[in-house]
């Protein structure tokens, strides 16, 4: 089964909020880019994905990820996370409407493309699915079978969200890469340590620098 991954992404200078701690605000802005620029790249080189779309009204973020190969779609409901995945899930089924769509956090800059594969590809056996994250209370990749809708429920406590909707909780270990988006600086350690892309590594010199 091909997939097509529905990436949302806030306007950068909203991006990544809770990081502002560690980075201020000068730095984070180029951080969220960086950290959807790796996820993006590392989604296009995955076997299992046919498509890349990327939700977000940021016009710099838009250009850079539309040069990876993502295909951006305006966030017309401009009513937060749920609705702008709702939103590009409705844009691929109305192209493609048999399409199996995955959910996938636009800060996973350690993102592995064949770990990707892995989950993926068990995520096929299941009408609806998701991957909890590293700290275990959130969820990173929620996928939708074809003719299945999406229902995402991201935010606090997505992980119980997420089950008590009925969608399968996929048990895979060795999918460290898919499990580690970046909320905090601690996060961001951790991603560091795993082996993140180019540009979050290139990003991360300069908060380093500063």
């Amino acid at each position: 089964m091909q997939w097509t991954l529905v990436i949302p992404l806030k306007p950068l200078e909203r991006a990544k909020s809770r990081l502002t701690a560690s980075t201020g605000d000068t730095l984070r802005p180029g951080l969220a880019l960086a950290f959807a620029q790796d996820t993006v790249a590392a989604a296009v080189a995955c076997p299992a994905v046919k498509d890349v779309v990327v939700v977000t009204d940021d016009g710099l973020a838009g250009r850079e990820l539309a040069a990876l190969g993502a295909r951006i779609v305006r966030d017309e409901p401009a009513g937060g996370l749920n609705a702008a995945l709702a939103h590009g899930a409705a844009a691929v089924r109305a192209e493609l409407p048999e399409s199996a769509v995955a959910a996938l956090n636009a800060d996973l800059p350690a993102l592995r493309p064949l770990e990707l594969a892995r989950v993926l590809d068990s995520a096929e056996y299941f009408p609806r699915s998701f991957l909890a994250d590293a700290a275990g209370m959130g969820t990173t990749l929620l996928s939708a079978a074809p003719g299945m809708e999406l229902r995402p429920a991201f935010g606090p406590a997505s992980r119980s969200r997420h089950s008590a909707s009925g969608a399968v909780e996929l048990p895979l270990a060795g999918v460290d890469s898919v499990r580690q988006d970046v909320d905090t600086g601690e996060d961001l350690r951790t991603a560091l340590a795993l082996g993140v892309g180019p540009r979050t590594a290139a990003a991360a010199k300069l908060l380093i620098a500063d």
